[in-house]
């Protein structure tokens, strides 16, 4: 994200099924401590599934030894996406266009506190419990899980 400061980098962890952000950490820069802060955070706000499948882009702060080396000790089996295909990851893709579109592009950044504050609130406030997905039948992440929870226990 453009500051009048310099760049603001995120990284966030999708769920694919709920479409919620469970992972995201955010810095000036863009090396593989960005990325292994997200995960750690999305290890914490997550129980793991046996056989969890984790899919990445190429990007060097996912290939990157640490990366994969937490990635082993938590038994989750890591998944890229072929050199050059966006399609490959799509919801990560889709994901970034949407912030782009809703928040990063909506007005200029002064500085890098004032982006981290507006990102906060739109990936915990606005996106993980208000923000509509057609995927979901129109609702939110937050609101599709708790009613897939609802049946999984009522069945």
């Amino acid at each position: 994200m453009p500051t009048w400061e310099g760049w603001l980098s995120l990284a966030v962890l999708l769920d694919v099924y709920s479409r919620r952000v469970i992972g995201w950490a955010m810095t000036d820069h863009l090396r593989s401590d960005l990325a292994l802060a997200a995960l750690e955070m999305a290890l914490t706000s997550r129980r793991l599934a046996p056989n969890l499948i984790h899919h990445t882009d190429r990007g060097c702060q996912y290939t990157a030894a640490a990366y994969q080396a937490v990635l082993a000790a938590h038994g989750i089996i890591p998944s890229m996406s072929r050199v050059g295909d966006c399609y490959d990851n799509a919801l990560a893709e889709s994901f970034f266009a949407t912030f782009k579109s809703e928040l990063v592009d909506t007005q200029p950044w002064p500085t890098r506190r004032l982006a981290r504050q507006a990102i906060f609130e739109w990936l915990e406030v606005f996106y993980n419990r208000q923000r509509r997905h057609s995927a979901l039948g129109y609702r939110s992440p937050v609101t599709f899980e708790l009613s897939s929870g609802e049946k999984v226990r009522a069945a």
